[in-house]
């Protein structure tokens, strides 16, 4: 059995769940560990597939729900988009291979990018940052305030896994993402300023001067930031907080940080890092 698409492109169909591409796909979708051994993670939700695919990136492998195929934006991305191979699902399997409560109906296969060289220009460190929503969220506001590079330590969730990516909203796709970092290390080579942001410091974020190449340093959710790590900041800032909160959520101080900047550096800038 087979379906066909207005361009008359022909997609496999996969009934079984013993089939090898399905069970490796959802071993994919659960583990940390395969992903990392197969280099590979699966995209769910048309959001996403088409953010990567708008950002000039082939999956290895879409799959459709029989249902999805008769969904409007999942038939235009399926007619426009070249895939190296589309194959579609029962619902049954779908619902067994996808990440979410409710499915939209696609699914993608893809290679994990590589993180690309070092560059120059701004970075954010980040600290056994646990949370897949805190992290998500973190990528999503680097990527829009211009950050390119990310580097994260060995005590970070998974950058690639579901959750982090549903968060991160297209985010990963515009960023280099470097896993497992010497964070310390990465500080200290740093060429320009390195900030950390703690509870109680005697600088104030906003009169800190970031207009520079600036590497921000931001901590655990819980535990904050290691005594080796901070050791190795120029500057620590705290975030004033008028009200009666104790602290604010690290997604949150991290997207005040980097924003902070854009408002010093001018929001019509060229991107902020090279």
């Amino acid at each position: 059995m087979a379906s066909v698409l207005a361009d008359d492109t022909i997609m496999k169909t996969i009934t079984s769940r013993e089939n090898p591409l399905f069970k490796s796909v959802k071993k994919l979708a659960a583990s940390a560990k395969e992903r990392r051994k197969a280099g590979r993670t699966l995209l769910d939700g048309i959001h996403l597939v088409s953010a990567y695919s708008l950002a000039g990136f082939l999956p290895e492998t879409v799959f459709v729900s029989v249902s999805g195929q008769e969904h409007p934006e999942i038939g235009r991305f399926l007619n426009e988009t070249p895939a190296a191979n589309a194959v579609v699902l029962s619902d049954e399997l779908f619902r067994e291979l996808s990440t979410v409560d409710t499915p939209t109906g696609i699914a993608a296969l893809i290679r994990i990018p590589a993180a690309a060289t070092d560059g120059t220009g701004c970075c954010v460190l980040l600290e056994d940052i646990q949370d897949p929503g805190n992290l998500g969220s973190i990528l999503r506001s680097a990527a829009a305030a211009g950050i390119g590079h990310i580097y994260l330590s060995q005590g970070c969730a998974d950058a690639w896994s579901p959750k982090v990516l549903r968060a991160g909203m297209g985010a990963h796709f515009h960023l280099s993402i470097h896993e497992h970092s010497d964070l310390a290390e990465r500080a200290r080579s740093f060429s320009g300023l390195v900030v950390a942001t703690i509870l109680h410091a005697e600088k104030n974020l906003f009169d800190l001067d970031l207009r520079g190449d600036v590497a921000f340093v931001i901590g655990n959710e819980g535990a904050g930031i290691s005594a080796r790590l901070l050791e190795t900041a120029h500057s620590k800032v705290t975030i004033p907080m008028p009200g009666t909160a104790e602290s604010l959520n690290a997604a949150a101080a991290a997207a005040i940080c980097f924003f902070e900047r854009v408002r010093q550096v001018g929001p019509a800038s060229p991107r902020l890092i090279s």
